[in-house]
Parts: structure tokens; sequence; C-alpha cells
């Protein structure tokens, strides 16, 4: 069995309990270890690893990333993710849970551009990138392989550069397509490395929730455990023709997923994206006012969140609103400035939002931005949007 020493960097026969060239404990083996060359990259608590880092005197202690009383944490370092703080958490929430947590407004610029310089590292690897976001991207290694090098070594020396040069940990997955290297990466957090091979793939998913699969979010995994679907192996027990008439065109990827298998490719899928939008499901539907306006100012500023992450600015701005008995209304605005700081949005959406709410009782709220300033960004942020496999955020607020 190949075998890779995380802590000198060295390829190894067996399986050994330690390193035989440094005595390092951290061996990562594995029968497929020198077969896949498809990796998804996740920095870990990106937004709050950057802050730890350019003030030491926090590194120790809790951090969260948002606005103090209002709005919903960004992101929350692993000291405070312990303590119950999860992103997408309304903050007060948050401050509850961890009364003693740093509280830092997000600095997009800073992340950026620390953003900016890790991709550059990537790019020393392969140019076949993809970017999710600001922190996290898919790449194929299939070049590193074709010059005979071997691509988990190359990435371990990725991580340790990373660590040594910007400051930054990242959790890596290695396997042999997209959709099972992203949930190699979440499986060793933080400062992981996980590899799923195709003899892991079919197994491994059976046994798991259906939420592991990419682009089912709770409300997806609510109808689906409705339906009495709770694993990805009763998912695979669904005949494909049933899975379309069920999902739809979702559905037919489904069925792919829950095999292990994904046919898209790295950074040539996701190609004419033009909106970048966020939205959120309530726990319970809300009809006041001040409670749906709340709702919009954590929408405003999730929205500047991913144009940040994008460098971009748009001028055309949609709301959807969804009622209780599931109809769907927008409201669009185009402003002669383009948009990107939160506090732009929300002072364009504010009115839209105010002509369309009397008294309807809701269930769901989304902003989206389009119409961007073709100099706004550069090009690879530009290419990270076109790259980007935006989801709908599909969280419930509490």
């Amino acid at each position: 069995m190949p075998s890779l020493c995380r802590d000198c960097n060295m390829l190894i026969d067996g399986q050994p309990a330690r390193c035989p060239h440094c005595s390092g404990p951290q061996v990562l083996s594995h029968d497929e270890l020198n077969a896949l060359n498809i990796a998804h990259i996740d920095c870990d608590a990106f937004y709050a690893a950057v802050e730890k880092r350019d003030d030491p005197s926090i590194r120790d202690k809790p951090v969260i990333i948002g606005g103090r009383t209002r709005g919903v944490v960004t992101t929350a370092c692993y000291i405070a993710r312990i303590r119950g703080v999860r992103s997408a958490m309304p903050m007060f929430q948050a401050i509850q849970r961890c009364p003693d947590a740093v509280i830092i407004k997000p600095n997009m610029q800073k992340y950026a551009e620390v953003g900016g310089q890790i991709r550059e590292y990537f790019r020393r690897l392969t140019p076949k990138i993809q970017p999710l976001s600001i922190d996290e991207s898919f790449l194929d290694l299939t070049p590193v392989v074709e010059q005979g090098r071997h691509a988990a070594q190359e990435l371990n020396w990725l991580g340790q550069k990373l660590l040594d040069d910007i400051g930054i940990s990242i959790s890596i997955g290695l396997s042999y397509n997209k959709l099972m290297a992203k949930i190699a990466s979440d499986l060793d957090k933080p400062a992981g490395f996980s590899v799923l091979g195709r003899q892991d793939g079919p197994a491994f998913l059976a046994q798991q929730s259906v939420k592991i699969l990419w682009g089912v979010g709770p409300a997806s995994a609510r109808r689906m455990n409705a339906l009495g679907i709770k694993t990805v192996g009763q998912l695979k027990a669904i005949p494909k023709a049933e899975m379309h008439q069920r999902f739809g065109k979702f559905g037919d990827q489904l069925y792919d997923f829950a095999r292990g298998v994904d046919h898209r490719r790295v950074g040539g899928d996701s190609a004419g994206r033009k909106t970048v939008s966020t939205e959120t499901t309530f726990g319970q539907n809300i009809h006041e006012l001040p409670a749906l306006i709340e709702v919009l100012e954590r929408l405003s500023e999730r929205l500047e969140a991913r144009l940040a992450r994008a460098s971009l600015k748009g001028r055309s701005l949609t709301l959807k609103l969804k009622t209780a008995d599931f109809q769907n209304l927008t409201r669009s605005v185009t402003v002669p400035a383009p948009l990107a700081q939160r506090d732009e949005i929300l002072r364009a959406a504010l009115p839209l939002l105010e002509k369309t709410a009397h008294g309807q009782h809701f269930r769901l709220m989304g902003l989206g931005l389009s119409g961007f300033d073709e100099h706004s960004g550069t090009s690879a942020s530009r290419r990270s949007l076109k790259d980007q496999e935006l989801e709908s955020e599909d969280a419930s607020e509490s």
C-alpha cells in the first residue's frame, strides 16, 4: 500500500505507524493514493484564521466574524464552533452561546487579497483550477501526474507552504471526481488530508445522510426524509425513472451522485453564471414588516460577502419572496451606480420589500444581483464567478 508522510513529505511503501525517514506519526495510506488526481481544498475557518494571523493576542480565543448585534455569523473559528456557534447563525444567538468571543467586523478586501495570494500557489501546481469562493477551490492535478510527480505529495507540499508562507491552514480532499473530493475535504478538519478512492465510493456513501450529497440542502433533505429517504443507500435504491419523476432534472444527477459518479469537469461546468444570489427559508412564516426587514439586512450582509469574494459590483437587484401558499413574488430595480456594499444593497432592496409586503405570510426571502460592472474585479475574480456553482443558502432562520 502506498503511503505519504505528512511531516517530511516522503513517499513510503507499505503502511507503517511512523515514517521510516523522520519518525513522524502523520502517515497517510491508501491503496489508490497514486491513482487519484482531483482535489478539493478548503481553507480552515478562513476569515477568522486571517484575523488570528494578524493579531496573535486573539490566537487562543474564540473569534466570530460578523456584526456585533445584528446580522449573522459570517465565520466562526473552531474554538467558537465547539461552543455551538455556526455560520449563518443570527449574531444574538452566537453571543448567547459564546459570550466571551472576540467579535470582528468582516474585512472583505483583506480576505480577498489573502485569497488571491493562496490562489497563486494553486497555479504553481496546475492551471486547472475551479474556485468556488474566496477560500475553496477544486484542482485537477492531471498536469502534475503527467509530469511524473505525485498528486498527493504535491498537495501536501502545498499545505505546508501555505501555512509557512501565508499563515493559513487548509484541509485537503483527494479523490477521483469532484463530488468525492469535496466530501473528503470535510472528513478531517482542520488541517486534514483525506482520501476517498473508487473502491471506497459506493460503500462509504451508502451509510451517509443524504445531506452529504452536493446540492442537497436542509429543505431538500426534509423533503427526502418525508419520503422515508434518509441515507444515500436508500436514495440509491430508487430507480432512475422514479428519481427523475420525484426530483426533476436534479434527480438524474442525484442518481449518479448516490453511486459516487460525477461527470463534471474541474472548471468546465458553470459557465455563463451571471447572478450572485442568496436566500433563506424561515423556520416559521413571517408577516411583520420589521421582522422581514431584519431578514433583509442579513441577506444584504451575505450578498456583500459573496460579491466581495469575486470582487464584483452589479446594477440589477432582485428581491424574491415566497408566500405561505408557495407563490413566488419577484421585484427588481436597476440603479445607476453599481452596488457591492451591504448598506447600498439594503437601501436599494428596502423599497422593493415595502412595496411588496402588505401583511402576507412569507416562508422564504432571497436577494440576487446581476448586471455586473465589466470593469469590476480582476480577471481571476471574474473566472471565479463564472466557475462558481452557486447554490441557494437553503438555511433555516431561527
